[in-house]
């Protein structure tokens, strides 16, 4: 079964809300609060982990222990053709935590973590001379107000 084979019913989107939340919550616990059997919910958490609708379980840090630093969200624009390149040379990065082609006035948004101030400086120069690379934008998280996903560190 792949993910565009899978359609999400109310309950999948409701064990998949849950899960967010605590991805550590018993079956038990989750069948409870979804009102079915916890054998409902063991087969639903099965068949969306199959589809790839769950591609794995995470711990995410709090905001204050990942180890310090900044966390930044740099839009990286690049000329016609050069995104191989430049993908090739920011995967080699392990300051980028993610990366997402995007659509729009950018090519890519990178979220990524830096040690000190002068580190995320030297980043945003590194990704700036990456040939190709013609112009970014960097916004610094100052703090999470909603976090559903875990996307930064």
């Amino acid at each position: 079964m792949t993910l565009l084979a899978t359609v999400l019913d109310e309950l999948d989107r409701n064990l998949l809300a849950l899960l967010r939340l605590n991805a550590r919550e018993s079956t038990a616990n989750l069948a409870r609060r979804l009102g079915v059997a916890r054998t409902t919910v063991v087969a639903r958490i099965g068949r969306l982990e199959q589809a790839g609708v769950i591609a794995g379980y995470t711990v995410r840090l709090g905001q204050d222990a990942a180890g310090g630093g900044l966390q930044a969200c740099v839009s990286i624009a690049v000329q016609p053709r050069s995104g191989r390149d430049v993908l090739r040379r920011l995967n080699k990065m392990p300051e980028i935590h993610l990366l997402c082609s995007v659509s729009g006035e950018f090519d890519y948004v990178a979220w990524l973590h830096a040690a000190s101030a002068d580190q995320l400086d030297a980043l945003l120069d590194t990704i700036g001379e990456i040939d190709g690379v013609t112009r970014t934008t960097t916004s610094v998280v100052l703090a999470r107000k909603i976090d559903r996903g875990g996307v930064l560190p």
